[in-house]
């Protein structure tokens, strides 16, 4: 990430910054794609993805050594593309590699606890799923909101349950504008009425990282997301 374009006069990340690399938001780890996943992250960013999450879970993931040596390629591949490379969850692996960023549920720290960890100049997402948990997050100091599940996932085994585009559109209505990315089961197909809900972006797994060609995938997110 380059810090000059988001950080702001007074040393805190600048809210627009973090909106723009929002829009095409790509997750993955080792599980989740049948090419290496070094392979499919510099084909998706050549496609047009603006910010990456190493999330290295469910069954047959990486841990150890092994996890850290796939977390350092990825990044180092973000790193050359000037794309933000953010943790899910593991606040001491992004602590350990200088991420850009940590992503994290509401069963992990709040984000005013990270903040103390990280300090001022990196970025904290927090998913949330109720107005009440937004308003938390909001007050603890998150930098951007994940907001879902939008629609059905199979990516996620703890997915709450589904609520279509309701939370967004009410958040933006209340006049709400902390950056907010949709997340679960969004696909070229339905990812429309999500950017159109007030969504800043939308974040994917499956549909990038599952697709025979991540390029043409994430060029298609893109395009509706310039829109």
């Amino acid at each position: 990430m380059n810090e000059r374009d988001a950080i702001s006069n007074d040393g805190r990340l600048d809210s627009e910054a973090v909106r723009a690399h929002l829009r095409v938001y790509f997750i993955m780890g080792s599980v989740n794609s049948r090419r290496p996943a070094a392979e499919v992250l510099t084909e998706a960013i050549a496609g047009g993805v603006t910010i990456f999450q190493f999330r290295e879970k469910g069954p047959g993931a990486l841990i150890g050594e092994a996890k850290v040596n796939l977390a350092r390629e990825l990044q180092a591949i973000c790193r050359d593309h000037g794309v933000p490379f953010i943790v899910n969850d593991d606040i001491d692996l992004a602590i350990q590699l200088d991420a850009d960023g940590v992503h994290v549920g509401q069963d992990d720290e709040p984000a005013r606890v990270l903040r103390e960890r990280l300090g001022s100049r990196k970025i904290i997402g927090v998913s949330a799923h109720t107005p009440e948990e937004v308003r938390q997050a909001i007050d603890d100091g998150a930098d951007y909101l994940g907001i879902g599940p939008v629609y059905p996932t199979s990516s996620k085994d703890d997915a709450r349950p589904v609520q279509g585009t309701i939370l967004i559109q009410n958040l933006r209505r209340e006049g709400i504008t902390i950056p907010l990315v949709g997340i679960g089961g969004i696909t070229a197909a339905n990812a429309s009425p999500v950017l159109a809900a007030g969504a800043d972006g939308v974040s994917v797994i499956s549909a990038i990282a599952g697709a025979d060609h991540p390029q043409e995938a994430a060029e298609v997110f893109a395009q509706l997301a310039a829109r």
